[in-house]
């Protein structure tokens, strides 16, 4: 069984157990968080999409860290005249464990 959920303007395909690192969420470590935007819900060949989403599906994880993203390097150039920036980002994300998708 498997969800397609939405958080953070991103879509994710979970599974009950499976890590996932969402774009960073308020909680604090070891908490429960649900996630009620779910898109579509599929147990083998029983699929079930939403018109955007799916109502009264939820999935529920616990928090297990926060933590931040790969670094990003920018770097912005403007040529002939010896001008360079370079600059980096890394984006905070929480880990989620997913462990219970209801439909």
């Amino acid at each position: 069984m498997y969800a397609i959920v939405r958080s953070g303007g991103k879509q994710y395909r979970v599974e009950e157990g499976a890590l996932v690192s969402v774009d960073s969420l308020a909680g604090k470590v070891g908490e429960t968080v649900t996630l009620g935007d779910i898109l579509v819900i599929a147990d083998g060949d029983d699929v079930k999409a939403g018109k955007p989403a799916l109502g009264g599906a939820k999935v529920t994880a616990e928090i297990v860290a926060h933590g931040k993203g790969p670094k990003i390097h920018v770097l912005r150039y403007k040529n002939k005249t010896r001008q360079r920036r370079g600059r980096g980002h890394r984006q905070s994300e929480t880990t989620l464990r997913i462990t219970k998708i209801e439909a």
